[in-house]
């Protein structure tokens, strides 16, 4: 097996709604109107809806009720608004995945993209792109386990998939990982090359010559992810700590595990996005 076959399948492909390209093709279109954004948002009654609700959410500290699409846009940024929509489009296109526990697996990427944003804005690399890198770096898992379940099931048995180690497991068994195959489906979608290679890389970000500061702060966030929904012990998490990449990254100790707000608070009001 190998990724073009998982992706050379179209009827395992993930349905990804139109108003979500129209987002992803946003990435590469400086002249991206927000008039057409809004229109398309507020064409889905569903979806702005849930936009607003989380545009009133605590999570942004907003003095002021947020009562349209287009007030949304303009009070939370084009940007923003944008990684809202992309976290519900791709959790919407992963709806029907078997063998996953995809309420905790939602958890953990809003888990990861909340923490690695707050880390990039401390140690100044592009908050934006990390928290977008954050949301979509467990879509190869997803894509994984929709085109290849009999090949991951024996995988599932040995690790679970948050597992720390399970990266280096599927690249034994597998000869790739689930960083490759969302690199690979980002790619597809036509992500700019900063976020698929961040993807490519955040199992192992120090594994290519290629480093990416994006992917090392989204590595660290699955790390705070991971031990947020394991409830891990102080032991687990300084055993578990990421020491090379927080040095390459210049995060210190102090700064992940101690100024870090709890990732509870980080992502507060954002659950409903991936809903």
């Amino acid at each position: 097996m190998d990724i073009k076959s998982l992706l050379d399948q179209p009827h395992k492909l993930p349905n990804v709604p139109a108003v979500t390209q129209k987002l992803i093709a946003s990435f590469s279109d400086e002249d991206v109107s927000f008039k057409q954004i809004a229109e398309q948002i507020t064409a889905d009654p569903a979806l702005s809806a849930k936009l607003l609700r989380l545009a009133n959410s605590a999570y942004f500290h907003l003095s002021r009720t947020i009562g349209t699409v287009d007030e949304a846009l303009q009070m939370l940024g084009f940007v923003m608004v944008r990684n809202l929509v992309l976290g519900n489009g791709m959790s919407h296109a992963f709806r029907n995945t078997k063998g996953m526990y995809l309420q905790q697996f939602w958890l953990y990427n809003l888990y990861t993209a909340s923490s690695s944003r707050w880390l990039a804005s401390r140690v100044g690399v592009n908050s934006d792109l990390v928290f977008t890198v954050g949301l979509m770096h467990g879509l190869g898992q997803l894509q994984l386990h929709v085109a290849a379940p009999d090949a991951v099931l024996p995988l599932d048995k040995a690790l679970p998939v948050l597992d720390a180690g399970r990266a280096a497991l599927e690249k034994d068994k597998l000869g790739f990982h689930n960083g490759a195959v969302a690199a690979e489906l980002a790619q597809m979608w036509n992500f700019p090359e900063p976020i698929v290679e961040a993807l490519r890389r955040v199992p192992d970000p120090l594994a290519s010559p290629d480093y990416s500061d994006a992917a090392a702060c989204v590595h660290m966030g699955t790390w705070v992810a991971r031990n947020a929904i394991s409830k891990a012990s102080e032991d687990q998490i300084l055993a578990s700590y990421p020491l090379e990449v927080a040095q390459k990254l210049g995060a210190s100790w102090e700064m992940v595990a101690k100024e870090m707000p709890p990732v509870s608070e980080l992502s507060a009001g954002l659950e409903g996005m991936l809903a």
